[in-house]
């Protein structure tokens, strides 16, 4: 017998948003332009409903075609007090002149660029401990002063 696995889907699960600070630009360093921008706060909603604690930062290495690697680093509370520790890993990718206007804070249709991301999630609250059970997978949206997205269980 043959066993074939079953399809993949995607279930909407949680919405977040970030708030960040300014992008602290390092230059060109041994391993490409390196980027840091400090996470300052947030909320998350819809499963899990959490505030996002500041001390967190996005640490960027943008490639030479002007591609984005993004490796951002987090926590949020609950309500309950249950802590949870958000690792995100991603790509946001577009023509030279969209990622130019996005740096500058300009409104840009989501459309118009790639920024997709993948999540792991931490925590020692048990009543969040199915997070730790799956992935997740993220559209987002870059803003101003906020990085917005929506967050998916993969089924």
């Amino acid at each position: 017998m043959t066993l074939t696995p079953t399809e993949p889907g995607l279930e909407a699960t949680f919405d977040v948003t970030v708030r960040v600070g300014q992008v602290a630009d390092y230059g060109t360093t041994r391993t490409g332009n390196r980027r840091v921008i400090d996470i300052i706060g947030g909320e998350i909603t819809g499963s899990i409903d959490a505030t996002i604690l500041p001390g967190g930062a996005d640490w960027q290495l943008v490639r030479p075609d002007g591609t984005i690697d993004i490796d951002g680093r987090y926590s949020a509370k609950t309500s309950k007090g249950g802590l949870i520790y958000i690792t995100v890993s991603g790509v946001r990718s577009g023509a030279p002149e969209t990622l130019e206007a996005l740096l500058r804070g300009e409104a840009v249709d989501p459309s118009d660029y790639y920024f997709r991301t993948s999540l792991t999630l931490e925590t020692s609250a048990p009543e969040l401990a199915h997070l730790e059970q799956s992935l997740f997978i993220a559209s987002c949206v870059r803003e101003a002063d906020t990085v917005r997205y929506r967050a998916y269980r993969v089924t």
